[in-house]
């Protein structure tokens, strides 16, 4: 749904279970609609779309995708972004660390992401420009002490590979589609500092003369081509999980010439850890709720001294929660993004509220995108509804947007 000029607003679809394309298309047609209705009577509302490898190949598979098309045009619907991070099946089965298989060192990667530029190329309104947020290249405990440089320069090679498609896209097509990069906890990039890295020292020296080649053109063309086309997936759970601020966020990325493909809005798990050692037992007590076995729920610990100490999941961490040097926990675990707190914990909510402070300052992105999709592992005095889940969070993030910042 659009918010402002230039600026729209969705929710994700991988919150719901679904594995095959059918399934996608019958979850679509249960809550989209009705979401529609509810928010946005009057003009059409966007989703995002999250498509497994599977599910790519099959929607692209006869007559699927027109068919797809007709669907969201009868029901006032749109697809302006898509995810395209999760590649294999994302509910009801342990996920952890495969989430991020295959990564960019695989060729089945670029398959699959140019498999989603096909389909969004197709689906994405006329004069939009459409997303697609994929993987932070890989998962970082998989190389141990260190990458080498020909597994970044193969990485970088395979971004370049779609950064090609996306400019070919454009220039037959006349549509913009940028790949998105998601740093998260663990990722071979995990921070803005490491992305920006990635930037500079790979993707524009590297991928730079490579796509000139590729494109018959000059370094600096080419350049700015990766510059327009490949950027970030600001997903302000892992931001605040990392201890980045969203102002010095956005000041790196200003000032490294990177752009925001869109911002998913998410929120974690913040647990105070005080010295009282019976204080600490009790709220390792109420984490152990949230240990579950489909997904990562990395943990990093902010010492007293500022140091951060990361844990890969929280079943790691919760030996270490006596830790006299540990002032606070902050978790990956997608919570609903209209708590504040939850029992004796706190969320990282107002990293939301300060990331759309910034967006009233500064037009970054044009992409929103509401991204709980733990609501199947949630406790189960945090389960509600599906359907009036996902509207209250609509309406708690269109109150943050508002210009007098009220909540609704």
């Amino acid at each position: 749904m659009q918010i402002a000029p230039n600026r729209h607003l969705t929710y994700c679809t991988n919150i719901h279970p679904a594995n095959g394309w059918i399934a996608v298309q019958d979850s679509l047609a249960r809550y989209a609609p009705s979401l529609k209705a509810a928010l946005s009577p009057d003009a059409p509302f966007g989703i995002g779309l999250r498509l497994s490898g599977q599910e790519s190949r099959e929607l692209l598979d006869g007559e699927a995708l027109p068919r797809f098309k007709t669907f969201l045009d009868d029901a006032g619907l749109t697809v302006f972004t898509m995810n395209g991070f999760p590649y294999g099946p994302f509910h009801k089965q342990p996920v952890k660390d495969r989430v991020h298989a295959p990564d960019w060192r695989d060729p089945e990667r670029v398959a699959y992401t140019l498999r989603l530029i096909e389909s969004l190329a197709y689906l994405l309104p006329e004069g939009m420009q459409g997303s697609i947020s994929t993987s932070p290249l890989s998962y970082k405990p998989w190389f141990g002490d260190g990458v080498d440089s020909p597994i970044w320069t193969l990485m970088t090679r395979h971004v370049t590979d779609v950064a090609e498609a996306l400019v070919r896209v454009r220039r037959e097509r006349g549509q913009h589609i940028s790949l998105a990069l998601e740093p998260e906890p663990d990722g071979l990039l995990e921070t803005s500092e490491e992305l920006v890295r990635f930037f500079q020292d790979w993707l524009l020296p590297v991928g730079g003369p490579l796509l000139a080649q590729r494109l018959g053109t000059t370094d600096d063309e080419a350049g700015r081509h990766l510059l327009d086309h490949i950027q970030v997936c600001w997903d302000t759970c892992h931001v605040a999980v990392a201890f980045e601020a969203p102002d010095e966020v956005l000041a790196r990325y200003r000032a490294a010439g990177i752009q925001v493909g869109k911002v998913q809005l998410s929120a974690a798990l913040r647990v105070l850890l005080p010295d009282d050692r019976a204080v600490r037992a009790q709220r390792a007590a109420s984490l152990q709720p949230f240990v579950e076995s489909t997904y990562l729920h990395q943990v990093v610990q902010r010492d007293k001294d500022g140091r951060l100490r990361p844990y890969r999941d929280l079943d790691v961490a919760l030996p270490a929660i006596q830790d006299p040097r540990a002032t606070e926990w902050r978790i990956h675990f997608h919570v609903p993004l209209f708590l504040d707190r939850y029992g004796d914990f706190e969320t990282t909510q107002q990293g939301i509220v300060d990331t759309a402070a910034l967006l009233a300052q500064d037009a970054f992105t044009r992409h929103l995108e509401i991204e709980t999709y733990t609501w199947d592992v949630l406790p189960e005095d945090l389960k509600q509804p599906l359907g009036a889940s996902i509207r209250r969070e609509f309406e708690w993030v269109l109150g943050v947007l508002q210009p007098d910042g009220r909540h609704a």
